[in-house]
């Protein structure tokens, strides 16, 4: 039986070629925006992005410091390396599942993640290995849709989660607020100039 994880990758994979195109209009609308607001808030020396997906982030890297940057799709990574050569950036990519992270504890200054955690089949488990790689002191950086608080708009978005999960791999009605707020972070911020849908997440461990 195909785990759900490995359906969701697949899912990816067969979006890759045509991924930047179907988000083109909300990206230079809306998220292109809020990338830049989200990685501005970047600081060390060791930073390491989740979900690089086909490299949208790449134009807001901060310009010192060594970033790595991981996706779980080998095909949205393909894509993300080709841009990196293209562009000559200096990011370590690698194919890696946020649930179980390679990486030493305590590794990285900031984590920072756009878009990701709507697809993570166990967000709780993915969230407490980024809280286990960030150093003491360091930050989460989240750019996430979520479900909404408005009881009507967030009974449709429950209604359509299960065809929109088949469709793209990504589910609509995450509350992931309170999914970081249960991992063992010291504090957490929600920046309130945050809309309904989208929230700018800031944790510290």
């Amino acid at each position: 039986m195909i785990s759900n994880g490995e359906k969701i990758r697949r899912r990816y994979d067969r979006l890759a070629p045509w991924f930047d195109s179907l988000e083109a209009f909300l990206e230079g609308l809306i998220f292109r925006r809020l990338r830049k607001k989200l990685w501005a808030q970047a600081v060390g020396s060791d930073i390491l992005e989740v979900g690089v997906g086909t490299g949208k982030n790449f134009p807001f890297y901060p310009r010192d410091g060594r970033i790595t940057a991981i996706d779980f799709s080998p095909k949205m990574l393909e894509l993300a390396r080709r841009k990196r050569d293209r562009k000559q950036l200096a990011v370590d990519l690698a194919l890696m599942d946020v649930e179980s992270l390679s990486y030493a504890s305590n590794s990285f200054d900031t984590v920072i993640a756009s878009f990701v955690f709507c697809s993570v089949p166990r967000p709780r488990k993915g969230l407490k290995e980024l809280h286990r790689v960030l150093k003491p002191g360091g930050q989460l950086l989240l750019l996430e849709h979520v479900l909404s608080s408005n009881k009507m708009v967030a009974a449709m978005m429950n209604f359509l989660n299960p065809l929109v999960v088949r469709a793209v791999g990504a589910n609509i009605n995450r509350q992931t607020v309170k999914n970081v707020q249960a991992c063992p972070f010291r504090s957490v911020f929600v920046d309130p100039a945050s809309g309904d849908m989208i929230k700018l997440i800031r944790a510290v461990k």
